[in-house]
């Protein structure tokens, strides 16, 4: 079956966050795409509609049943029911399960760069961002495991988060990696969130490995978020699932979701989600070809039309991240005084020229201040304008 991805869908005047700009302006920044979900989903939510009745709803089996098949199937790790429960988004897992299991003043620790809300759930609840910055060697990033180690052994720090994959660099962590994250958790008693939100949005050759697949480890110390919103765009209905194959913990953060009250399900989230991931397969398969078809696309025309910008390989995520570090220096020395090295000037330079608006940088820590982040889940014709706007901004 084939599915159109070409086809741009208006998003003006739906009181869409990404779409409420000026009128010559191109959203390219926060991460939802501009497609139509799989017609699956829409139908489900469709006859869901018809009901016309939306009261309080209830998880069925086949709720759990469509997360337990999934990540099966697709990747490999075996979730029991008992692990699972549901909350209305990632960020408001993180944020309840930081409250929970951490005091005011205790560090949380965050490889920079990274998603920027991560951010704003320790620092809103009184704790303390503990940055350890991934390596970057010009080209690509690593784990700098020696100040990981360093950073998880302070014993203020008692969680950490870990992004998988990794967002914004589109970093797929491999199996040894994640094996060498939990037992340094383990050994320095700092208890890991797993926010794997991207994960199924991967190059279509690649596959990502669930933090609590690794090793017993991992599974008994660490606690994992997913949902089909990103993957399916359905980030309105606020519908995820929260992992917790430790009783112990999956008590707490039970306990602690429900104090906040978000673990009670909206009359939509159920119904999409069964539908996303019982027969959302041939489009989602079909969704990464036409991203990784985008980013080939921005790779190449980067290279040969915009000087002083290099894109970070990207292995998952519809995201790309640019290195503006050449093109930045080449603007301080050319124009001292007009640039002083802070990323968001060239984000905001940017989009007053062309109206291309990219994330800023430096709002995901670590050495973004020097790089921008752009939202490839649109028409290809979308992605075209984007790139021919941003040679137009960094023109030297």
């Amino acid at each position: 079956m084939g599915f159109d991805f070409d086809t741009p869908v208006d998003r003006r005047g739906t009181n869409s966050l990404k779409w409420d700009v000026k009128e010559n302006e191109l959203p390219m920044w926060v991460a939802d795409m501009d497609f139509e979900t799989a017609p699956e989903i829409q139908e489900a939510i469709a006859a869901r509609a018809a009901h016309g009745v939306y009261g309080y709803s209830v998880l069925p089996e086949a709720w759990y049943q469509a997360y337990i098949d999934w990540w099966e199937s697709r990747h490999g790790f075996a979730i029991q029911k008992d692990w699972m429960i549901f909350c209305t988004g990632v960020v408001a897992a993180i944020s309840s399960i930081v409250r929970k299991l951490t005091t005011p003043a205790e560090k949380v620790l965050i490889q920079t760069p990274v998603y920027n809300i991560f951010f704003n759930s320790i620092f809103n609840n009184g704790r303390v961002v503990q940055e350890s910055p991934l390596l970057y060697d010009g080209t690509d990033y690593q784990i700098d495991f020696e100040d990981l180690e360093n950073k998880l052994a302070d014993p203020q720090t008692t969680l950490m988060i870990l992004c998988n994959p990794h967002n914004p660099i589109g970093k797929i962590w491999d199996r040894e990696t994640l094996a060498r994250i939990g037992d340094l958790c383990k050994k320095h008693h700092v208890v890991v969130i797993s926010d794997e939100i991207h994960c199924d949005l991967t190059a279509p050759s690649r596959d990502y490995i669930p933090f609590a697949s690794v090793s017993e480890t991992c599974r008994e110390n660490s606690i994992t978020c997913i949902a089909p919103t990103k993957t399916f765009n359905l980030a309105g209905l606020h519908t995820s699932a929260v992992v917790i194959p430790n009783e112990v913990l999956r008590h707490k953060v039970w306990r602690g979701l429900n104090t906040d009250e978000v673990a009670e399900p909206n009359a939509f989230a159920v119904d999409a989600t069964i539908a996303a991931f019982t027969k959302g397969a041939p489009w989602l398969d079909a969704l990464r070809v036409y991203i990784q078809e985008n980013k080939e696309t921005v790779t190449q025309y980067v290279a040969e039309y915009i000087p002083g910008v290099h894109v970070v390989p990207s292995e998952a995520t519809y995201l790309l991240w640019l290195d503006c570090s050449e093109w930045l220096d080449s603007m301080i020395k050319g124009k001292t005084g007009l640039w002083d090295g802070s990323e968001w000037n060239i984000a905001q330079y940017i989009r007053n020229k062309t109206g291309l608006y990219l994330s800023s940088g430096n709002q995901y820590g670590g050495n973004g201040e020097r790089f921008l982040r752009m939202n490839l889940a649109c028409p290809k014709t979308n992605v075209l304008e984007g790139l021919k706007r941003l040679e137009d901004a960094l023109a030297m």
